[in-house]
């Protein structure tokens, strides 16, 4: 993997975090909870988490299979069921929440979706460019 790869991924990873992050703190402030119940427990799971998405990501941008949803789904399957697994592990340490599997389900789900349409965007302004190009 090259250094510039790497960069991206790195800003990916914080940017989407640092959102995430913020968002949650917004959402608990607004329902009256000053601090957070879950600790710093609940950081690094969103951390590994978080982590474990953007591999995926990166993994099915890079994979040789042509159909793109089809190339999508080869990288969501294992890296959900990775992250199912990390809840499961998770749990050893404290108990679930009665919703952790839900709860990881959508949010995972929501971010691998809106990934993958911000690369489907891209990768067809890219195609419809490099065709004008051909064009002239």
């Amino acid at each position: 993997m090259n250094k510039k790869k790497l960069i991206r991924m790195v800003s990916i990873y914080s940017v989407i975090y640092t959102a995430i992050t913020l968002l949650s703190s917004v959402l608990y402030l607004c329902n009256g909870v000053y601090e957070d119940p879950s600790g710093n427990w609940h950081e690094l799971d969103r951390a590994i988490i978080l982590l474990i998405g953007i591999a995926a990501f990166e993994l099915c941008t890079n994979l040789p299979v042509k159909p793109l949803a089809l190339r999508y789904l080869i990288a969501y399957i294992p890296s959900q069921l990775l992250a199912f697994a990390y809840v499961w592990f998770s749990g050893l340490r404290e108990p679930l929440a009665k919703t952790a599997y839900r709860d990881i389900w959508i949010n995972f789900t929501s971010l691998f979706v809106l990934l993958c349409i911000i690369n489907t965007v891209i990768y067809v302004f890219k195609k419809k460019r490099g065709q004008k190009g051909e064009k002239k």
